[in-house]
């Protein structure tokens, strides 16, 4: 059966019977809404695989300012980082709410990569593609305003949460305004002006941890 899971890059380059050879050489971990599953400077010698629920990475400076690289969903992978290049997190990681996860130890991944280089690749392809999002953000900060950064935020969690209901795009993103606003590397305040006026122009609707895309056309438009 085709789910979430299967289509992260562990498994995707493998046939069914090699992929529940690997799953079952994976321990099932759970974490509350709010949970640490690992922090930033902590040794790292395990990567997860998201089965339901959503997690965030996140980055604090030396300030104490936070900034959030990212939310994962079900079928993402993180920490993979770390076993292949040695070394403490560069990220923590907290469960944004109930989850449930595969996590597999460099022990046990490392007969795969070497065994099965089709793995290897496809974790490589997945590491640089997390690279040209990185870049493709350290850009926005620098060439698009707030409300540009925001539209172009909602998307992006339109892509993996994102449902249509009678023409209108729903997303549940489970964030905070603060955690909006992190993701987006501004203030919350100019975070809310931003979706403050996407409202008053009739282009979407928020909700609690959660926006309605009305005019999907002109959020888009904006994005860019």
């Amino acid at each position: 059966m085709n789910t979430p899971v299967n289509s992260a890059p562990l498994f995707a380059a493998l046939d069914a019977e090699a992929a529940a050879a690997l799953r079952s050489s994976m321990v099932e971990v759970k974490a509350k809404k709010g949970a640490v599953i690992f922090e930033e400077g902590e040794p790292g010698d395990r990567l997860y695989v998201i089965t339901t629920g959503k997690v965030t990475l996140g980055h604090k400076a030396k300030d104490g300012r936070e900034t959030l690289l990212g939310v994962l969903g079900p079928g993402e992978m993180f920490g993979e980082l770390s076993l292949f290049d040695p070394g403490t997190r560069t990220a923590t990681a907290v469960a944004l709410t109930d989850v449930k996860l595969l996590g597999l130890s460099s022990d046990s991944l490392r007969p795969w990569l070497t065994g099965r280089p089709e793995v290897s690749l496809k974790l490589l392809q997945a590491l640089a593609q997390r690279l040209r999002r990185t870049e493709d953000a350290m850009a926005d900060l620098v060439f698009s305003d707030v409300p540009g950064r925001v539209a172009k935020a909602l998307l992006s969690l339109s892509d993996k949460f994102g449902v249509f209901k009678d023409g209108e795009l729903f997303i549940e993103h489970d964030m905070t305004q603060e955690e909006l606003a992190q993701l987006v590397g501004a203030s919350r305040e100019t975070v809310n002006k931003a979706l403050a006026e996407f409202v008053n122009r009739g282009w979407m609707r928020v909700e609690q941890r959660s926006v309605t895309i009305v005019d999907l056309e002109r959020i888009q438009r904006r994005s860019s």
